[in-house]
């Protein structure tokens, strides 16, 4: 039978033989169909790729945070006609922080082959480099805007972190990045440790884990500002 493919995305490197494994290329030449988060990144990432079909004659299904479950009722349909559907996430791994969970449900659900291929993930390559406990971790997505329940999130992440030596991972809108480190500095105790990943797999990549009295010392020369970046808190 026919699988659907979850086919991972660089997150920054240029070169894309950094993240993608000539497996995963193979493996991409023989899907026709792909379910996407955008459909212009998704052809931007092909061409990048060595696709060797015309893009033009290949066929996108728009998957993304506006689309229903009863959406995607006929997205697997190629799989029972002999074709491989690739899965394509706008960035990193796909169903990870990312909608693609919504197919791969649907597939699991109708006893489709679900194949997961390797490639770059920053929380878990943050994670890696962290120094923090990587056999107890959780990530939590984004925090709430709101100061005070941010307030309210950071602490409970925290008291977890200390007290359950579970590292905390979250994320934040880029351009908001500043005021979360801020937010950090303001809330931690001195000695909790915090990791701040920034750009990873770009040249100016930087994975630095301080305790948050350090942090508090080197704010005003950190600029995250519009930087995509992974926030680690540990022990």
């Amino acid at each position: 039978m026919s699988k659907l493919i979850l086919f991972p995305v660089p997150i920054g490197a240029e070169d894309i033989g950094f993240s993608l494994p000539p497996a995963n290329a193979e493996l991409l030449a023989g899907c026709h169909t792909f379910i996407v988060e955008e459909i212009r990144s998704a052809r931007r990432f092909l061409k990048r790729a060595g696709y060797p079909h015309a893009i033009d004659d290949t066929r996108f299904l728009e998957l993304n945070e506006h689309t229903r479950q009863q959406d995607i009722g006929n997205y697997l349909d190629a799989i029972a006609q002999g074709e491989n559907i690739g899965l394509l996430s706008e960035a990193g791994l796909p169903c990870v922080a990312d909608p693609g969970l919504l197919i791969t449900r649907e597939a699991q659900s109708r006893g489709i082959e679900v194949v997961p291929l390797i490639g770059p993930s920053s929380l878990m390559l943050a994670l890696m480099a962290s120094g923090l406990n990587g056999q107890k971790f959780a990530f939590n997505g984004y925090l709430p805007v709101d100061k005070g329940a941010r307030t309210a999130a950071i602490r409970r992440l925290e008291e977890r972190a200390l007290t359950e030596h579970q590292t905390q991972i979250f994320i934040e809108a880029p351009y908001r990045n500043n005021q979360m480190l801020e937010a950090l500095c303001a809330t931690l105790r001195p000695h909790t440790r915090l990791c701040v990943a920034v750009d990873i797999t770009l040249p100016s990549q930087s994975i630095r884990t301080l305790p948050v009295a350090t942090w508090r010392s080197q704010r005003a020369s950190t600029n995250l500002h519009k930087r995509p970046t992974v926030f680690l808190l540990g022990d």
